[in-house]
């Protein structure tokens, strides 16, 4: 596959890079350049996953001037998350243009959570280092817009609820084990179980064995019908 053409990518970014380099690295899979002749995303992407969290967590302190800093830690952490960022990748089309070995590309690569939440925070650290904080809090801003409002000021800690609920409905406590770890050292992926009594276990990933098991507790709430879905206890 050819790489990717910075031109296509200006309007649905909303954003049109001076140096067009920095957003080909951006949309650069490892498996596109398995010879190390270009840059791929990883650096971006850790980068892009701090300003991310920067902005996110500016913004939330600007609005809601009354939250304590729990509720703040908690819709930060839903705002951030992997597959919220995979999710606004999906609404620009991010998917079509990733850079992607045929291997990957075969097996569907455009559509993983994983694939499309790291490029979108590297398309983030690439808009900051070439726009700095102003442009990339406008494409933070107006793209996580619509999601800033939708976790309930009410919400509670996943983990939290699901030991409450758990033991009202007689489940007893929540487990959790660690599955898998994968990734590199800067940006590991954890895959978490929780199984209570008489419930089938759930799983889920994050980047921080606490992220995955607030995940899980989270998946849980939501198949038994106690939380609404990307809404918490509401």
């Amino acid at each position: 596959m050819a790489a990717p053409t910075p031109a296509a990518l200006a309007d649905i970014l909303q954003y049109r890079f001076q140096d067009s380099d920095l957003l080909l690295q951006a949309l650069t899979h490892a498996s596109a350049v398995s010879d190390g002749s270009r840059a791929t995303y990883q650096r971006l992407e850790f980068l892009g996953d701090r300003v991310l969290g920067l902005v996110i967590a500016d913004i939330l302190y600007e609005i809601f001037s009354d939250a304590d800093e729990g509720e703040l830690s908690r819709r930060l952490a839903a705002l951030v998350r992997r597959e919220t960022c995979a999710d606004v990748a999906r609404e620009i089309g991010l998917g079509r243009h990733i850079w992607l070995g045929d291997g990957e590309a075969q097996t569907g690569g455009r559509r993983k959570d994983a694939i499309l939440g790291d490029v979108c925070e590297a398309v983030i650290g690439a808009i900051y280092l070439d726009g700095g904080m102003e442009a990339v809090r406008e494409f933070i801003a107006r793209n996580w817009a619509s999601r800033l409002r939708e976790v309930s000021p009410r919400l509670k800690d996943a983990k939290t609820s699901l030991q409450e609920w758990a033991h009202a409905q007689g489940h007893g406590q929540p487990v959790y084990r660690l599955l898998d770890r994968t990734g590199p050292d800067h940006a590991p992926v954890f895959r978490i179980s929780v199984s209570l009594s008489g419930l089938d276990p759930a799983e889920a990933t994050g980047t921080s064995k606490r992220f995955a098991e607030q995940a899980a507790a989270e998946a849980v709430l939501v198949r038994e019908g106690a939380w609404k879905a990307g809404a918490g206890n509401d």
